[in-house]
């Protein structure tokens, strides 16, 4: 586990380093995929089939695979079954159709059953749970798959959750399902991107490495009169949930990185209207620490995937600052990404953001492309600024017909970008 600083001041990077596949631990997977009557749609369940396929092309003779369906009822297509099997566990994906209600609760129940069944002392024991997230059979509510994922991820498997399709995506309940079953979570629009999840980060995916991360940054008020956090809405915590070994944080894969960005007030430099009074009766009171020139500090906390205690890394940041021209092309592309969010959510803290320069700091940003050789070689940097003119593109078109702007027309270019942000690797997304 290590902590990075990235230049200018503002961004943070945290990084697990990367285990080679040949040495990770047997796993134990089950798939749990919904072929209800929702996942009809091209981009559903024949993209789930594509995307597993790419998965068991890289499990090796000390792997096991299941299968498990739901619909109207849950069902076990396919016991426990070696990764040696390249052909049995595809076929088994082939044969299956989709149609029926979502019955998702008893599809996860039977899912973590297999599970704990077959389950690898000092493995990689996980379920792997394919849907919409659309679920209206049994438990179906937030609250009610959120309470069944945290009374099932005592037994020791862990959660990764694959969203596929549009329309009627349930985005939030799918996120909140992998946060409670100590995993990930990832958005699938095409197969490119299974191939990523699948095959360029395999590891990443599918063996948990430090579960619970938190990252907690303190700045020096003599030197940062203000600062943001910029995303993360959803994954904000208490002060004084840092040190709470009981409260449930995100997990972190094999070679996973997160990136936090700040915006970063200096002292003595004018802010925008409404901020907030000095204060009449109160002062700050600063440490020793206040006049070394030190920033900030940063802390970080993470469990063993098997403990229950976590451990601390601390690092103090220096004043330093340069053009975010001469930063890490690594920080530029996450500042497009995140200036592009802020753009399409309108936000009030945009300023002069625009669409152009977004593509200009991401086209400039030449991220070293990771290589992966053979058929599944493809160069994941390209697609923020792709995405970007194609949302530019039906920005034009759609917004000058009279007719009314839909939701999926509307969200599709953010689910596109999502998953392309290592502004976030908590739940695989980052929220503007």
């Amino acid at each position: 586990m290590s902590l990075e600083q990235r230049e200018p001041a503002g961004a943070y990077r945290h990084t697990r380093k990367k285990v080679d596949v040949k040495d990770l631990p047997a796993s134990n997977i089950v798939f749990l995929l919904d072929v209800s009557g929702s996942m009809s749609d091209e981009n559903k369940l024949p993209l789930v089939k594509q995307a597993f396929r790419a998965l068991v092309a890289q499990l090796r003779a000390q792997d096991k695979v299941a299968i498990v369906v739901y619909a109207g009822a849950a069902g076990l297509v396919l016991p426990a079954t070696s990764g040696e099997h390249k052909t049995r566990i595809p076929d088994a994906l082939d044969k299956l159709s989709a149609g029926g209600s979502t019955a998702g609760g008893q599809g996860i129940e039977l899912a973590y059953k297999v599970a704990v069944e077959n389950f690898v002392k000092g493995g990689n024991n996980r379920v792997i749970l394919a849907t919409d997230g659309d679920f209206n059979v049994g438990s179906s509510s937030d609250a009610d798959m959120q309470r069944l994922i945290e009374s099932k991820k005592e037994s020791g498997v862990f959660l990764s959750v694959l969203g596929f399709g549009m329309g009627n995506y349930k985005d939030n309940k799918l996120e909140t399902l992998a946060d409670k079953g100590d995993g990930n979570y990832a958005y699938i629009d095409n197969f490119e991107e299974a191939r990523r999840i699948f095959v360029t980060e395999f590891g990443g995916t599918l063996f948990t490495i430090a579960k619970d991360v938190k990252l907690q940054v303190e700045f020096n008020p003599k030197l940062v009169a203000a600062y943001r956090l910029i995303g993360y809405e959803n994954r904000a915590l208490n002060d004084e949930d840092f040190n709470n070994d009981k409260k449930d944080a995100g997990d972190m894969g094999s070679g996973h990185t997160v990136t936090a960005l700040y915006e970063v007030v200096p002292v003595g430099t004018p802010m925008a209207a409404g901020q907030v009074d000095p204060l009449k009766y109160q002062q700050y009171i600063t440490g020793p620490g206040a006049t070394s020139g030190e920033v900030l500090t940063v802390k970080v906390r993470y469990k063993k995937p098997d403990g229950n205690k976590s451990m601390l890394l601390s690092k103090v940041l220096n004043s330093s600052s340069q053009p975010i021209d001469n930063a890490p092309a690594d920080f530029r592309m996450a500042a497009a990404v995140a200036e592009f969010g802020m753009l399409l959510r309108d936000s009030e803290f945009k300023a002069n953001a625009s669409y152009g320069q977004v593509i200009n700091m991401a086209a400039g940003a030449k991220v070293q492309t990771r290589k992966v050789t053979g058929p599944n070689s493809f160069n994941w940097q390209r697609r923020p600024p792709c995405c970007t003119r194609m949302w530019q593109k039906q920005n034009k078109q759609i917004f000058h017909q009279e007719d009314k702007l839909t939701r999926e027309a509307a969200t599709r270019p953010l689910l596109l970008l999502k998953q392309h942000v290592f502004c976030s690797r908590f739940a695989n997304k980052v929220v503007f």
